[in-house]
């Protein structure tokens, strides 16, 4: 696998997005999650700033560093009842799938939303009518991504309107489009109520979705006060080892990004990985 981090997790420092991209290659990582306005301290990154330029700037450094980029991230709400709201945020998305065609990166990166302004948890995002908002809001999208050649990818979240593989294959088979992929992250489809059902989970995602699976996610949990806490993978109660193995097995030099380690544990966890992927 190719085993990577957010690239804002490295560094508790400011630093410049050249130094960033050399500490991700010295602590021995091959690819990184990159959401623009965390990664670059020295100047903001609007749309107006996604020039060409920039984007061509950023490959160079990368590839100098050799350390691919796996996810542009644009974590924005598609279903935004808004409609001002909402206009703004479609603009973003296709500046960044024009953005990403000069980036050489393997995808633009989402969740799936809900149709509240806050963007936040409600079980309205569970019901058949948020799935066709959100199906019907991601088709422009994705013809977007379609005609600059780039992957868009959507990330199944259990607090949003794709809150299971099933439902995330409604929408794969919905807009039938090549440039619609996955990104699976494991434990955000998890609840208190369905801990236990985590081994079919893995085993449905790699069975019903490999072909569309572009980008792994990995984080783990705890259990506090009855709620899901997202902590460093290793730490916590997820069954890593089936998952290695299943990425192992079915997702050769797959990119697999790290997701809430700090500083201090990034490099244990990157070494946990790759004890249970040589172990698998």
């Amino acid at each position: 696998m190719n085993l990577g981090i957010r690239l804002h997790d490295v560094s508790k420092e400011k630093l410049n997005f050249e130094e960033l991209i050399a500490l991700v290659a010295e602590k021995k990582f091959t690819c990184g999650h990159l959401a623009l306005s965390k990664a670059f301290n020295d100047f903001k990154v609007d749309i107006g700033a996604m020039t060409p330029g920039l984007a061509m700037h950023i490959r160079q450094v990368c590839e100098k560093n050799h350390v691919d980029l796996c996810v542009l991230g644009c974590y924005l709400n598609l279903c935004n009842p808004d409609p001002v709201k909402h206009a703004e945020i479609v603009e973003k998305y296709k500046a960044h799938i024009r953005f990403a065609s000069f980036l050489n990166v393997a995808c633009v990166g989402t969740e799936t939303g809900a149709r509240n302004v806050e963007y936040k948890y409600d079980i309205d995002n569970h019901s058949e009518e948020a799935l066709e908002t959100f199906i019907e809001n991601l088709r422009p999208i994705v013809k977007y991504a379609e005609q600059f050649g780039v992957i868009f990818a959507i990330e199944p979240v259990w607090k949003h309107i794709v809150y299971n593989l099933e439902r995330a294959k409604r929408v794969i088979e919905a807009i039938d489009s090549p440039n619609l992929q996955i990104i699976f992250d494991p434990v955000n489809l998890l609840c208190p109520e369905n801990l236990e059902e985590q081994d079919e989970m893995m085993e449905y995602a790699f069975r019903e979705l490999n072909n569309h699976i572009a980008v792994i996610h990995c984080k783990d949990y705890k259990l506090e006060n009855g709620e899901l806490v997202s902590i460093a993978a290793g730490t916590g109660s997820y069954h890593y080892p089936k998952l290695m193995k299943l990425i192992k097995e079915h997702k050769p030099y797959v990119h697999v990004s790290l997701e809430n380690t700090i500083p201090e544990n990034a490099i244990a966890t990157r070494d946990f990985m790759w004890k249970l992927y040589q172990e698998a």
